[in-house]
């Protein structure tokens, strides 16, 4: 496992970013997308339809992502995983600590249900009640989930030997990595 600091052994085109809600695996994609020059494709917008139903088109269109040859998305949904690792040249794990994430997840979900903010195709944050309601509840969800990819990327890592995982565990380590190894890179 590679820390913040540590050179990566090539310049990335296809990266794979895991994390929990709230980790700030979105906003790092992006980031790294745009520093790189590589496309990035959100998950949830290929996978969320109309009134949070899954695209009908989620599995072919994350066929043709994983066979391009450029691309940064996130390490999410069991028929994508698979496919992203095993195509992918870099794994970053955005692994803050847990207080961190929920109240990122907390605020995160207020804000766009407050502001009626739009999310992907359409859709938009329910009311805040259903928390106690919805054992899918985006907070719940980031409760229940908060301990997978201390599990899952070590199985990564044995699977994969030749792929380098990069760990970050704060958005100082994120920013670190970002400026001093991918900066130089572009």
């Amino acid at each position: 496992m590679l820390s913040a600091t540590d050179p990566l052994p090539a310049r990335p085109s296809r990266v794979a970013i895991a994390g929990v809600s709230g980790s700030g695996k979105s906003t790092l994609a992006r980031r790294l997308a745009a520093l790189l020059d590589l496309p990035h494709t959100e998950m949830d917008a290929l996978f969320h339809g109309p009134g949070w139903t899954k695209m009908p088109t989620f599995e072919a269109d994350v066929d043709r992502l994983v066979a391009s040859d450029r691309w940064v998305c996130e390490w999410q949904y069991d028929y994508a995983r698979p496919l992203i690792q095993a195509r992918a040249d870099l794994l970053v794990w955005v692994d803050p600590p847990f207080p961190v994430t929920l109240t990122r997840v907390v605020r995160r979900t207020v804000r766009r249900r407050v502001r009626r903010e739009e999310l992907w195709n359409g859709n938009r944050e329910g009311p805040l009640h259903t928390f106690f309601t919805d054992p899918e509840h985006i907070v719940r969800w980031a409760i229940g989930t908060r301990n997978l990819y201390d599990q899952r990327i070590p199985v990564v890592a044995a699977e994969r030997p030749d792929l380098p995982i990069v760990r970050l565990a704060s958005s100082r380590e994120s920013e670190r990595w970002l400026t001093e190894v991918v900066a130089p890179l572009a």
